[in-house]
């Protein structure tokens, strides 16, 4: 008996807003169960004497000192600007129904 039903991807598919066809449902359910087979074939796996990780490799984390630095002169970050405002870039709006006051 599948784990996945097609009903349920119906219902993700409402939820997420997601399109789908019969078909694809169809699909997507035997895909998802398999997707389950798989993880529960994992959980069999003995792991009590593997250390947890988050790489399969040692890698080293290179740090550097965590300090203020001064920022760059607003006069010299918009030299190039083809538009200003004081000390800000000027850009074309993009976000509807914001009257950018």
């Amino acid at each position: 008996m599948p784990r996945i039903t097609r009903a349920e991807v119906e219902r993700v598919a409402v939820l997420a807003r997601l399109s789908v066809s019969d078909e694809e449902a169809d699909r997507l359910a035997v895909e998802l169960d398999e997707l389950l087979e798989y993880v529960e074939t994992l959980r069999q796996v003995d792991t009590r004497d593997v250390e947890p990780t988050s790489h399969v490799i040692p890698l080293a984390t290179p740090m550097r000192e965590d300090r203020a630095v001064p920022g760059i002169d607003p006069e010299l970050a918009l030299a190039n600007a083809p538009e200003r405002q004081g000390t800000a870039f000027v850009v074309p709006k993009v976000i509807d129904g914001e009257d950018g006051g």
